[in-house]
């Protein structure tokens, strides 16, 4: 019989012992590096300010337009009893304006205080009460008097808006929301802009900026870089009622002549008018009309025509249009006012700004359509009435 030695035993491995040490080590080290053992202890004190140098001059001009305007700007509160469906309740609104001389006068928009017998005004840390003077709808302007002491409130200063070009810097100071002495910026973002405010009120010739102007900044100045007054912050184009990037103010060259107008009208038995007008009307929803003319390509059309004024006695013709906005009759498209072009009815206000009563203006206007139609020169003397 044949025997065998006997297997020799396995040495037992090392291998799952070091895994396991090392597996041990590992989840200590990350304990006590998770509970921040390692880390060193935060200092308490305060660090090191950086010196930051001088101030861009963008920066510097914004500043000194804030600190040196401001304190023109007016915080306009009102209250209103307004009839509801359980009875009568309170109703409250704020807007902006400015000092417009030393006399206590602060010019600010019509629809801030229209119909509030009870209007008060702060400016800095000063508390008035003020009587609506005056107003204008058609320009959307008010003028107030302060009651009380009124030294040393200090008039804005007036730029002017002739000259303004698109690209310009445009800064509004006001009070959104109720936050007072509020600085927006922007550009200047077009010229000569036509909107209907929620009043129902058409305004013409107005700024357009992209400067943030919400509820509360109506009545407000705009101001250029300069700090000069170039308009009075009006509307806001947004459907939800608050800042969309785009904003309209009332140039300062047509407050320059309303306010003053506003204020004489207070003493003596004068009226104040409206923006000189053709004598046209158009009551539909259509507006221009394509045309086929060397340099124009649309222009404004009319239906309705003042008897007795200026439109009438230069023998305009006004449109016929059914309600699909087909013409039963074709009038004349009006493309210019004295070489400015317009292309909408809506243009024709904007581009009679500056004029008055009684001035002659050069229209061109296209005749003859739909067939052969041709460019006139009309001359017409404005009035106040119809458009």
């Amino acid at each position: 019989m044949t025997s065998y030695a006997p297997f020799q035993a396995r040495r037992p491995s090392a291998l799952p012992t070091v895994i396991a040490g090392a597996a041990f080590v590992l989840a200590v080290f990350l304990l006590f590096d998770r509970g921040g053992w390692w880390t060193a202890p935060p200092r308490a004190e305060a660090r090191e300010v950086t010196a930051r140098g001088e101030l861009a001059s963008l920066e510097q001009t914004f500043i000194e337009v804030f600190e040196r305007c401001s304190p023109s700007v007016a915080h306009i509160t009102t209250r209103t009893l307004v009839q509801t469906w359980n009875g009568v309740a309170q109703q409250d609104g704020a807007g902006s304006g400015f000092v417009w001389d030393d006399r206590g006068t602060v010019v600010t928009n019509l629809h801030v205080v229209q119909g509030a017998p009870d209007v008060r005004v702060a400016i800095g840390d000063r508390r008035f009460t003020a009587k609506v003077l005056n107003a204008s709808k058609d320009y959307d302007l008010a003028v107030l008097r302060l009651d009380g002491n009124v030294s040393s409130l200090t008039p804005i200063k007036l730029g002017s808006s002739k000259n303004l070009k698109v690209g310009q810097i445009a800064i509004a100071i006001g009070n959104p929301f109720g936050f007072d002495q509020t600085m927006t910026t922007g550009i200047v973002s077009a010229l000569n802009r036509n909107i209907q405010t929620n009043e129902r009120n058409n305004l013409s010739g107005l700024i357009q900026v992209d400067a943030a102007i919400n509820p509360g900044n109506s009545g407000g100045p705009l101001l250029d870089s300069a700090g000069l007054l170039i308009g009075v912050t009006t509307a806001i184009y947004s459907p939800s009622g608050a800042s969309a990037g785009i904003g309209f103010a009332v140039p300062v060259d047509t407050v320059n002549e309303v306010v003053p107008a506003l204020l004489a009208a207070t003493t003596k038995p004068t009226a104040v008018t409206g923006p000189p007008r053709l004598g046209i009307g158009n009551a539909t929803r259509f507006r221009s009309c394509p045309v086929d003319v060397p340099q124009y390509r649309y222009g404004a059309i009319f239906t309705e025509v003042t008897p007795g004024l200026g439109a009438e006695t230069a023998g305009l013709k006004p449109f016929e249009i059914a309600e699909d906005g087909t013409p039963t009759q074709w009038g004349d498209v009006i493309v210019a006012v004295d070489d400015r072009s317009v292309r909408t009815f809506d243009d024709i206000r904007g581009a009679l700004a500056g004029k008055k009563a009684g001035d002659k203006v050069t229209l061109r206007v296209v005749r003859g359509l739909p067939d052969a139609s041709r460019l006139q020169t009309v001359m017409v003397v404005l009035g106040q009435a119809g458009n």
